[in-house]
């Protein structure tokens, strides 16, 4: 069951969120199923996997980088991951959806319509393309690209003492190799994400 699944993974996070904030979680699950009948947003189809390999790996990332009235850009958010399950599970926060696809644009407007997520924002444009009044404390990615591409293109968003994270599978060494100098700090972080029997890493670059 997805609710379990949920449940008892949220528990050996040490998350607490509240039962409205689960049932989004769950709705934006149903939802991307019912999406993913006709514009494929992911690969990945069993709701019970979805709630580990989607919710579950995105939130772990508050056991890195929780804390008061963030603002978060997530950069090639595709179907809103790992943006709108933040977005749900810290309502103070200000999180950005960033995706140079139209369809998949459509689609995020139509999930933070419909979970009533008034913290976040769809932007349709490509990264580097984006240039925002503000900077944002994290600029976030799930899949976007390799470390130094990710860098290179996303440097501009980051605010004055923020991060860029980027979230990856296995101990990405050769790609930490290649990361300039000149960008910042970097510190590799794993994660153990509840159901996921596979590696996960947390790259920060830059203040954490």
């Amino acid at each position: 069951m997805p609710q379990t699944t949920l449940d008892t993974g949220l528990e050996r996070l040490g998350l607490d969120l509240p039962a409205a904030a689960r049932q989004k979680l769950l709705d934006y699950v149903a939802l991307i199923a019912k999406w993913n009948q006709v514009h494929n947003l992911t690969a990945i189809r069993e709701p019970v996997k979805m709630v580990t390999h989607h919710l579950l790996d995105s939130l772990a990332l508050l056991k890195v980088i929780d804390g008061p009235a963030k603002r978060v850009v997530d950069i090639g958010t595709g179907a809103g991951l790992p943006g709108i399950p933040l977005a749900i599970a810290r309502p103070d926060w200000s999180v950005t959806l960033l995706d140079s696809n139209h369809k998949k644009g459509v689609f995020l407007q139509q999930a933070v319509s419909e979970l009533g997520l008034s913290n976040a924002t769809v932007v349709v444009d490509r990264v580097e393309a984006f240039r925002p009044e503000r900077g944002f404390d994290y600029v976030v990615s799930r899949a976007f690209s390799d470390l130094p591409e990710f860098a290179e293109l996303s440097r501009h968003l980051r605010g004055a003492g923020g991060a860029l994270l980027a979230m990856k599978g296995v101990y990405p060494y050769e790609e930490v190799l290649q990361l300039s100098p000149e960008i910042g700090t970097v510190e590799v972080i794993r994660l153990d994400v509840p159901g996921v029997d596979a590696e996960r890493h947390l790259v920060s670059i830059g203040a954490a």
